[in-house]
């Protein structure tokens, strides 16, 4: 690069030295070295992207994502949509993403609530109850997931038949699957569920200007008026002839998935727990009993909140963790994202689409959830601030 001199022969223009700054800060020492190997990986790219399109057109493969509206020839045992044999591709993986997000949020709720449990019970003065959970915590949190997996789903389907199920009061463990009580709706959920949608948004709005304590109570007064003009009722399963009728049913394949997933990450959400609580100075859990306030108002008011700027940050990583491990659910049969993108794959010939809609599927779902737990995050930081 030639730099224009001034006219005394002193060395480069002043506005020349800017830009070559501005130039070596962006691109660091040696900008012309790293425009070469940028260059070089493109490059290569290009050379590898021209040789599997080449591989793709002698095997008769068109590349595209065209064969999303063809129809699919294959049946999916579970699903929440409605679906059968020769709905689209594109429907199919549909299901395959409702069934992913339905094992991964119902995972993150359960393994938090046991997770915490846990970790609360491991600080617990009696050595019989932090042994049990110390021995809990190290066999889980040291065995692989997939073999956790196998466990369950071999327990699931050894279970007895509905005649011989255990269970009672509408609930039933049984080899055709788990049975509880659900919730039914006269009119359908779709009105419901926007009506109570928006009874929460409006409550949210009127609580910044209105007392939140009048506002809430005044929601909450509505959303059982809507609920009841709904006609919100209660289907208990019930034992009828050879099988259980009624309730909501769960397959063996997701309670084992569910379960698995519950498990071994709750064992690592104990350990954050209980070292999140640790952080919290002694001093403080002293003054609050010399306050006369107890273990639970101690635990509830004084040690959680600051315990939260440490626990949320590694409880975002089990949770990234565990909507990526839901994958393994191939393994045992439920059809998932993963296990419906396989299916794809080997009957269109589609690999290498499938492959990057799997990609891109879990890259959004794990952004999602990563933006939602650092806004949450950024709420509990805010909350521990000294503000003068």
């Amino acid at each position: 690069m030639t730099l224009p001199v001034t006219s005394d022969g002193q060395g480069p223009h002043p506005f020349a030295r800017d830009r070559l700054a501005a130039l070596t800060e962006w691109w660091g020492p040696r900008p012309w070295s790293q425009i070469a190997v940028i260059l070089g990986i493109a490059a290569l790219l290009l050379w590898f992207g021209m040789n599997v399109a080449a591989a793709l057109q002698r095997a008769g493969i068109t590349p595209g994502f065209d064969f999303l509206l063809r129809t699919a020839n294959f049946q999916i045992g579970e699903s929440s949509l409605a679906f059968q044999a020769g709905d689209t591709y594109l429907r199919a993986i549909a299901v395959g993403m409702v069934n992913t997000l339905k094992v991964a949020v119902a995972g993150c709720l359960l393994a938090t609530c046991l997770g915490v449990a846990i970790g609360i019970g491991g600080l617990s003065a009696n050595p019989l109850l932090g042994g049990l959970v110390r021995i809990y915590i190290e066999t889980i949190r040291n065995t692989p997931l997939l073999l956790q997996l196998f466990f369950w789903i071999a327990l699931a389907r050894n279970l007895p038949g509905p005649k011989q199920a255990p269970g009672g009061a509408g609930f039933y463990l049984s080899n055709r699957g788990i049975f509880v009580p659900a919730l039914t709706s006269a009119s359908g959920w779709l009105l419901p569920m926007a009506l109570l949608a928006g009874l929460g948004l409006a409550a949210y709005l009127a609580g910044r200007v209105l007392p939140r304590r009048w506002v809430w109570s005044a929601a909450l007064a509505l959303a059982v008026a809507v609920l009841a003009r709904a006609g919100i009722g209660l289907d208990v399963p019930h034992l009828q002839g050879f099988n259980i009728r009624g309730g909501l049913s769960l397959s063996p394949e997701f309670a084992a998935l569910l379960t698995a997933l519950t498990v071994k990450f709750s064992a690592s959400i104990a350990e954050i727990v209980r070292a999140g609580i640790l952080s919290v100075p002694t001093g403080q859990r002293e003054a609050a009993h010399a306050l006369g306030l107890s273990d639970w108002q101690i635990l509830r008011l004084i040690v959680l909140p600051q315990a939260l700027r440490v626990i949320v940050p590694l409880i975002t990583s089990c949770f990234l963790d565990l909507a990526k491990d839901s994958s393994l659910a191939v393994a045992i049969g439920y059809p998932d994202l993963v296990s419906i993108l396989n299916t794809t794959a080997n009957t269109t010939g589609q690999a290498i689409e499938a492959v990057c809609i799997m990609t891109v599927s879990f890259l959004a779902l794990n952004l999602s959830v990563a933006a939602l737990m650092n806004r949450y995050n950024a709420r509990v930081a805010l909350r521990g601030q000294v503000r003068r």
